[in-house]
This record gives structure tokens, sequence and C-alpha cells, in this order.
């Protein structure tokens, strides 16, 4: 995507930060390969969140929300998935302007997800006639391998949907760990082991306080969202994001 990026004139650039903002400064965020290396070993599949030491992690809407300074964010009722959203297909022709039969013939399945692979997507961006289209393919391939990455190059069909909820002017906070080459992955992983809880912040500061709901009538399980829909979570997970003590 940088390569494409260096390729494109002043026109294509200037389209691009008129309809997504900063997006593409995304990409020369450096990565720490260490502390990410590490991290991955900490992570709970089942439970989809991390556990460092005494700490449990997960992202949830507002953490989102937060990080594409997108605030519509409904605090006080349950989260949900919508129950109608438009089919994979029906977006890529939408934001890649090219045919039905195109979109079908290179949308591939595994499992329940539906992708596309990122080749498709770049060799459509270097062939595309429409520039505006390319800024659009461009903008999808940095939410489906930057932001909200599934799977190494491929972009998830849940991007689409969240890719045309989002709004073009909402442009992303470069929220990132500082770059630290001089800490080894042995040294995150100890780190990360004993990382307590009282070091970690859970509520954010510019969030206002507010009722927490955590139960639907008898049942105390919390749907929360993470972009390929919604996951239950035990309420204890819900209620330490909000500055409650959470109890192992």
């Amino acid at each position: 995507m940088k390569d494409i990026w260096a390729q494109w004139d002043d026109e294509a650039r200037q389209l691009f930060f008129q309809t997504y903002g900063d997006l593409s400064y995304l990409l020369d965020i450096k990565v720490d390969k260490h502390l990410f290396r590490a991290m991955v070993q900490f992570w709970n599949p089942a439970y989809s969140y991390f556990t460092f030491g005494e700490v449990d992690i997960v992202p949830t809407l507002e953490e989102y929300t937060t990080l594409l300074r997108c605030p519509r964010i409904q605090g006080n009722k349950a989260y949900v998935r919508p129950a109608s959203l438009p089919i994979f297909v029906r977006k890529l022709v939408m934001i890649t302007g090219m045919s039905e039969q195109w979109a079908v013939a290179r949308v591939q399945q595994k499992g329940d997800s539906k992708y596309i692979p990122w080749a498709i997507l770049r060799d459509l961006i270097l062939t595309h006639p429409d520039v505006k289209k390319k800024v659009n393919v461009l903008a999808l391939s940095i939410y489906g391998l930057v932001i909200f990455l599934k799977a190494i190059g491929h972009i998830d069909e849940a991007v689409t949907g969240l890719f045309d909820r989002i709004g073009k002017q909402n442009t992303p906070e470069a929220a990132t760990t500082p770059r630290r080459d001089d800490i080894t992955e042995e040294r995150w992983m100890d780190i990360l082991q004993n990382l307590r809880e009282e070091e970690v912040l859970w509520k954010a500061p510019w969030m206002n306080p507010n009722e927490v709901l955590y139960r639907c009538s008898s049942f105390d399980w919390v749907p929360l969202p993470e972009i390929w829909g919604v996951v239950a979570y035990a309420p204890l997970l819900v209620l330490r994001q909000y500055k409650v003590g959470q109890f192992r």
C-alpha cells in the first residue's frame, strides 16, 4: 500500500485527503514486532481478549469509536448487530465501481467468513481508470489490513459494512504503542506476564459517567461487538472497563 501511495500524483493524494482525512498516515506507523510477537502469546481465542498477568483486556465499541473519531455511541443500550446488513458483493460493487459478476468471481470464503484478497484490490488500484474509485479501494484496504485486520492479506466482509457506516470525515487517531527497539521479545514477555491491575486505567478520562447496562432480563451475559459480530462476555469483563473492580 505504501508503494501505491508513493506512485500517486498530487491530484489523487488531495482527493484522498479530502475524502478520508489523515487515514493514509497509518501507513507510516512503525510496528514494534517484538511487542506484537509477545502479545500474541497472551491472546485468549475462546473469549477474544488478552490476559496479561492479573489483567484481562478486550477492545470494545468505545475504544474502536475513539480510534476512528466516530462518537455515535449509545452507551445506555446493549450492543446488537444490525438485523440486516448489505451483502458483501453489493458493497464491493459500490466501493470499487466494478460489475456484480466481477465481485462474485473474486469473493472467497473460509468457514463462515467471506473475504476478498488484498492482491486483487491492489491490482485494481493500479489499473482502475477512475481516480475516485482508486481512492475508495485504498481506503478500504487500510481499514481491512491496518485497523481491523482479521487475516493477513485478506479484507473481511465485515470491514465493508463498517467502512460504509463510519463516515468519510472521521479521521483515525494514530493510537499505537511507541516503538522501542531496545526491548526484546523476552523482555516484553516478562513485562506483560507481571502486569498488575493497579497499573491499568480501565476508564478513559474523557468518557462521562453513565449507567452500565450489563444484564437483560434474567440473562447476565452482555453482547459486546467486535466488527465481525457480537460476542458474549461475562459481566465482570464489562464492568471492569467502567472502573469497577475485577475479580478472578
